[in-house]
């Protein structure tokens, strides 16, 4: 029965705390109490938020046999933690058959040297900070989550029921996880490879207009996306449509279909075995050609190369 011990530091943000509910979840879709859990933190007692909110936590050293163990931290980096501490934390991941740095908690676990060596993430906002303050890191930040082994570390806040749902895939298998990700209303189990930034996101349009254009761009990449059909969309003139959409994205409506396009295309070669030619239909670009120029000029490598990287990954 793996026992799965969430550790918290003080300042932990309250959000992180959802990532018990995928092995919650886990226990109602196999009918058994497959996992049990439990919150520590170093010392024992109530733990602050970085909302203000406490936690009452167990001690770490009274957890007993630790199957998988999850470091919490706040929306910014724990500080340099004193030896104490780092002791009690690497006496817990010694036996533990694996442990895990969310968003930030990543640092705890740089701090105790088990990412040297390594590749590791964390919350893009932070990944400069790690890789200066750790330089024997291998930090990628354009991931959701990367497994190395025992070691397992994540992207931002959101980017923790990701892991867990992946660890009980390598628990209870593929279908557990996939009952899983539905029940937390998960519309897209998403694996560690993928980016963390979304190309819908980085756009960001202020106007009701430009947002609903995008959201049938999204939803209709097989179609030739045309200024005229996404003006048609948006209830503007193509000259109005392309000045305001600029204006608001700062970027051309040819180019932000283009890049979602590309985002589209990178999810289908990480979560399918589609042909290249099916991918490239499939997102609405004309060729497998065109394809791959975008994909060299954006990442600096072609599809294929790409999906093999994700893959090993």
């Amino acid at each position: 029965m793996p026992h799965v011990a969430m550790v918290l530091t003080p300042g932990f943000q309250f959000l992180a705390l959802g990532a018990q509910a995928a092995f919650e979840l886990a226990n109602v879709v196999v009918e058994d109490a497959f996992y049990t859990l439990g919150i520590y933190s170093v010392g024992g007692g109530p733990v602050a938020s970085s909302s203000g909110f406490e936690i009452p936590t167990v001690p770490l050293g009274e957890a007993g046999p630790v199957d998988t163990l999850l470091l919490m931290a706040g929306l910014m980096p724990p500080p340099p933690q004193d030896a104490e501490i780092l002791a009690v934390l690497q006496a817990a991941t010694l036996p533990a058959r694996r442990i895990a740095g969310l968003c930030t908690g990543a640092f705890l676990l740089a701090q105790m040297g088990l990412l040297d060596g390594r590749r590791a993430t964390t919350h893009w906002a932070y990944a400069q900070m790690m890789r200066s303050a750790f330089p024997d890191v291998r930090v990628e930040e354009d991931r959701i989550f990367i497994n190395e082994g025992s070691v397992w570390t994540s992207a931002g806040l959101t980017a923790g029921l990701d892991v867990v749902v992946a660890m009980v895939e390598k628990d209870l298998g593929a279908d557990v996880a996939r009952s899983v990700a539905r029940r937390l209303v998960m519309h897209h189990r998403r694996a560690g490879g993928q980016s963390q930034h979304s190309e819908m996101l980085d756009l960001a349009p202020s106007s009701d207009r430009i947002q609903k254009a995008l959201v049938h761009a999204r939803s209709h990449l097989q179609n030739p996306l045309t200024v005229e059909e996404l003006a048609d969309v948006a209830a503007l003139s193509p000259r109005q449509f392309s000045r305001a959409f600029r204006a608001e994205t700062g970027q051309s409506p040819a180019k932000a279909v283009e890049q979602l396009r590309l985002e589209a295309a990178r999810l289908l070669l990480e979560d399918t075995r589609h042909s290249l030619e099916a991918v490239a239909r499939e997102v609405g670009f004309i060729d497998l050609r065109r394809m791959r120029e975008v994909f060299m000029r954006n990442y600096g490598q072609p599809p294929q190369a790409l999906r093999r990287l994700m893959r090993t990954a």
